[in-house]
């Protein structure tokens, strides 16, 4: 197959791919049989959906596509314990990650609770001092005044520690990958079980803590108690799903579609306040959530008070969640700076190594808690899985991000079974590890063998991906709306990518260090606005910034905004190359 309008090599390097005659041909018969436009018939036929099916797959709905809890092992015996708990007004203690998910996940035990006239212990462990998941201090200092301890987006691996529980009851609600034995726990309801069949394996844990208390309103209604309102619970269950970079498909994409729906209320005074702070003035899509709400509410544990984030989004007084949020806010502008040091260490050092499968990076003092996000920068850097790893007095704690296709989450896992880790465990995008610094190299080059037969099987790499052709003409709100529709579009669900051929550059500047506006229009159409995000941290921004007047191909995909009340098209630009 050609090139796409020739681009061999892009400002980014890259070369530009159409789609595939077939399924062009698909998307065009599609959009016949359908009656839709023929971008909205692209994204619905790259999904596989038939005419028959366009309809209800641009209305999903949670009924439709909603699993049975008690497809997962461990549901029934995790939803009889919690409502025993909540009828009994045992003492409950939820113990959460510090990340979006786990703070998202306690805030919707906590908000099921709080429907009932029942209250729970928060315990978030501090990143730096406890680590990720469960600990047998905390545990054990739990267990003394709790009769039941819940575990959410941790748990599954932290057999030492869940038994310093005994004799309470401990249930884990988790997703992270299993290992061939179960730690000592009532229930352990986790889709990535090495004994599930991994169909539910895309949720996050705030998805699998959603179906738990699903089940538990089914034992309230069996037994004609009143049941607490789920529906409102789910803009946390999609700020979750998305931040935590779970495949938008099956039921993940209505969790999504409709958390947003809930979330355009304003009712949760946690994400309002937070919407405030990130100036979100729209109605928020995936995008807000995983790059204006998500930093923010992960800051508190990546580098300040761990359990910050679950606090603001479990608090029901505004006032304080304006409080919690102007922190979170605050954090997250320490987070970059800290993070922009990091990264500019971290792609130093992949950029002196030796070509690898594996991007990795390892430093001395490297705050713990920007790794994760730095190993995600560097990822997008290189198109490789990355590994970053701060050291502090011999060891080393590091995050991983990986790419589609390649299960980092399993190779770590098995690295800590072979020993090279102290330990390590994660899901398939994700990963954390421990790891002694003289085993750093060892564990990286064994890193690199365990994913080479997954790497070699990845097509693409170092390509772009354009939907099809697109003009200026034809980028209106209508087209934007039915876009929408086909959505929400992230992890596993790409939004579809438009190229704009030889379109002349009207204007282009720069936005705050690091990001790029410019304004383009084709002969005889009205002109777009289009914004690089980050752009000037690479090759795109400064070679963008002085093409006023000079025709360049754009690539991108398009997003609504709103300007003084009036909503509009604008690109958010990937790649561009010289028309010639």
């Amino acid at each position: 197959m050609t090139a796409f309008l020739d681009v061999s090599s892009s400002l980014t390097g890259r070369l530009w791919r159409g789609p595939e005659p077939a399924l062009e041909r698909a998307a065009e018969a599609l959009a016949q049989d359908s009656r839709l436009p023929l971008p909205v018939a692209r994204v619905l036929a790259a999904r596989g959906v038939p005419a028959h099916e366009a309809a209800a797959y641009l209305e999903p709905r949670l009924r439709d596509l909603l699993p049975d809890p008690l497809s997962l092992r461990d549901m029934g015996a995790a939803a009889a314990r919690i409502v025993a708990a909540t009828r009994a007004g045992q003492r409950i203690a939820i113990f959460a990650d510090y990340d979006v998910d786990g703070g998202a996940s306690a805030a919707l035990l906590l908000d099921w609770l709080r429907q009932q006239g029942r209250d729970a212990t928060l315990y978030i462990p501090d990143r730096i001092d406890e680590g990720y998941g469960p600990n047998a201090p905390a545990i054990a200092a739990l267990a003394r005044d709790h009769d039941l301890i819940v575990c959410v987006d941790c748990g599954t691996l932290s057999h030492g520690a869940l038994a310093a529980a005994a004799p309470r009851d401990v249930i884990v609600l988790d997703h992270h990958q299993g290992g061939e034995t179960l730690p000592p726990a009532l229930a352990v309801v986790n889709p990535n079980r090495a004994d599930e069949d991994g169909a539910l394996g895309h949720l996050c844990a705030a998805g699998v803590v959603f179906l738990t208390l699903v089940q538990c309103n089914r034992l309230l209604r069996e037994s004609g108690e009143p049941q607490p309102d789920l529906i409102g619970l789910l803009d946390l269950v999609a700020l979750a799903t998305v931040a935590d970079v779970a495949p938008l498909t099956g039921v993940n994409r209505a969790f999504v579609r409709q958390g947003l729906v809930i979330m355009a209320r304003r009712e949760r005074p946690g994400l309002v306040a937070l919407s405030d702070v990130a100036r979100l003035d729209s109605a928020p899509n995936a995008f807000h959530l995983g790059f204006l709400l998500g930093p923010r509410i992960n800051a508190g544990g990546r580098v300040g008070r761990a359990d910050l984030g679950a606090q603001c989004l479990s608090c029901t007084d505004p006032a304080r969640a304006a409080k919690y949020a102007a922190e979170l806010d605050e954090l997250n502008r320490d987070r970059r700076a800290i993070e922009a040091a990091v990264r500019e260490e971290a792609l130093a050092q992949v950029e002196a190594r030796e070509s690898s499968l594996v991007a990795w990076a390892a430093g001395d003092g490297w705050h713990p808690g920007v790794v994760g996000i730095v190993a995600a920068r560097v990822k997008e850097a290189t198109g490789l899985p990355s590994v970053v790893i701060g050291v502090e007095r011999g060891i080393g704690k590091g995050s991983a991000r990986s790419v589609p296709g390649v299960d980092l989450g399993r190779a770590i896992q098995r690295l800590a079974a072979e020993g090279l880790l102290l330990k390590g465990g994660g899901h398939a995008m994700a990963a954390g590890l421990t790891v002694e610094e003289a085993r750093i190299p060892a564990a990286m080059a064994r890193l690199s063998e365990l994913l080479a037969r997954e790497m070699a099987a990845r097509t693409g790499a170092g390509e772009l991906r354009i939907s099809g052709l697109m003009d200026p003409a034809g980028a209106t709100v209508e087209l934007m709306q039915m876009l929408e529709r086909a959505g929400p579009f992230g992890q596993a669900a790409p939004a579809p990518r438009f190229a704009f051929a030889d379109q002349l550059i009207e204007s282009a500047g720069t936005m705050g260090d690091s990001h790029l506006r410019l304004r383009f229009r084709s002969p005889g159409s009205a002109t777009v606005e289009a914004v690089a995000w980050g752009a000037m941290a690479g090759p795109l921004g400064p070679a963008l910034l002085g093409a006023k007047g000079r025709r360049f191909h754009l690539a991108g995909k398009l997003e609504l905004s709103q300007w003084g009340g009036r909503e509009r098209v604008r690109l958010r630009l990937d790649d561009a190359a010289p028309a010639r």
